[in-house]
């Protein structure tokens, strides 16, 4: 029996709701509804108020039955946007997106929506944000969308080329960019990602002097640092670290002679070793370079290059497009041009060859005039590797092809990245972003 101290009423855009402190504890302490409890879970003393809410009362109704059953039911006359913007004024978002959305499953991801960007043929890149949001690279600019998929101002750099960004959190990301000849400029930036205002600039400095450098690849770990990849006109060729609350640097990587830490294309921290894998591929460079990094020592503790490498030796061993490392496995996965995936163990010497899994073959199809380059990703155990218009999803210790994931429009995909519950998969011919989420399984 529900006593009145329990009841809780609610106006609403003018409709009352009444309910209990029970319900409305479902909310948990994220949402509007924690700040009316105690510490104990126990309601305040104002429970006889009539709560007035200047919102939409029939998105309310929709929230307050979530909390009560636990069951989403949109009604058609709803739009799905207005629910998501009224689930995230009552911190509700999470339940919505939980009962909208399973766990992350790369086998049963479905196409939720595709986004159609505003310059055809020039995306590069795409990044997941933590919040379920994403921004797009297209030459000198960054797209970047919520949640709900709505774009906030674009980002211009003033035709500085973006190498790549990254988010530190959902206000917040980081971009990484070109010199411009004769200009300087180049570096990265901190920007929030709402506004677009540049936050601060992380400068390099080489013999107590700022240096004017170019910005590729991104990296970050858990204890707030930033890695980049970095090329300059005196002596900045290597990896720079940065804090990201501060902005000031604090270490740098030399490059050593004969090696490509500065031409990077993907660097990776592993939270484990306390390492950064880099990797510096065909076409940026003729030959390959994989490595990892220990800053606490300046040691380059394991490397790998075809640099060298035998005429027998075949071409697809020598056309490593992407690399990832996978440290529960002590391995380091890496594709070719024709998504062969191949494996080196951490465990042997720097000079241990790739063992190359070729089930990719079996799929072949015909080749784009313009393929786009495969990429790697990782994701709640399982492994993603795109080629051509789809992703490949690789499951199980020995990595078996499980499933793939196409869409018919877009052209080639030129990169994809994960974040959280969804998959984006960036379309370079004609600009198109694909977002792809897990559907809950039926009720019975």
């Amino acid at each position: 029996m529900v006593t009145q101290k329990d009841r809780v009423k609610f106006n609403v855009g003018g409709r009352v709701f009444e309910t209990t402190s029970t319900t409305i504890a479902n909310g948990g302490r994220g949402s509007m509804f924690g700040a009316m409890f105690d510490d104990n879970w126990n309601l305040l003393p104002d429970y006889s108020i009539e709560h007035f809410i200047d919102r939409n009362p029939d998105c309310f109704e929709v929230l307050l039955n979530l909390l009560r059953t636990g069951e989403l039911y949109i009604p058609p006359n709803i739009p799905e946007k207005l629910l998501y913007r009224e689930a995230m004024f009552y911190g509700l978002i999470d339940h919505v997106r939980s009962e909208r959305w399973g766990p992350f499953d790369g086998n049963r991801l479905k196409l939720s929506k595709s986004i159609q960007g505003q310059a055809p043929g020039d995306a590069t890149a795409i990044r997941a944000g933590p919040d379920g949001g994403v921004c797009v690279v297209h030459g000198s600019m960054v797209h970047i969308y919520d949640w709900v998929l709505d774009e906030y101002p674009p980002l211009n750099l003033d035709y500085q080329r973006v190498n790549d960004v990254g988010w530190v959190d959902s206000d917040n990301i980081v971009m990484g960019v070109s010199e411009r000849l004769g200009r300087g400029d180049g570096g990265m930036g901190l920007f929030n990602s709402h506004t677009g205002e540049l936050r601060y600039k992380f400068h390099v400095c080489h013999e107590s002097q700022v240096k004017s450098y170019t910005a590729g690849a991104l990296s970050f770990s858990s204890d707030y640092k930033i890695f980049s990849s970095c090329k300059g006109r005196s002596n900045e060729y290597g990896v720079g670290v940065w804090d990201q609350v501060t902005g000031k640097q604090i270490d740098f990587f030399y490059e050593p002679l004969g090696w490509s830490l500065g031409d990077a294309d993907k660097l990776q921290w592993l939270e484990g070793s306390n390492c950064l894998l880099v990797a510096t591929m065909f076409p940026r460079k003729d030959n390959c370079y994989i490595s990892l990094l220990d800053f606490r020592e300046k040691n380059m503790v394991w490397c790998w290059s075809d640099m060298g490498a035998p005429a027998t030796l075949a071409v697809d061993e020598k056309r490593v497009r992407d690399a990832i490392a996978m440290e529960d496995n002590n391995s380091i996965c890496v594709v070719n041009e024709f998504e062969d995936l191949g494996f080196m163990d951490l465990r042997m010497s720097a000079a241990t060859s790739i063992r190359w899994s070729s089930r990719s073959r079996l799929m072949k199809g015909k080749m784009p005039e313009e393929p786009c380059y495969p990429k790697l990703a990782r994701h709640g155990g399982q492994l993603f590797s795109s080629m051509n218009d789809c992703i490949s999803v690789f499951c199980g210790p020995e990595w078996v092809l499980t499933s793939r994931l196409r869409r018919s429009y877009g052209g080639s995909i030129c990169d994809f990245s994960i974040g959280g519950d969804r998959l984006f998969a960036l379309h370079s011919e004609e600009n198109v972003f694909d977002i792809w989420e897990t559907p809950t399984p039926p009720i019975i």
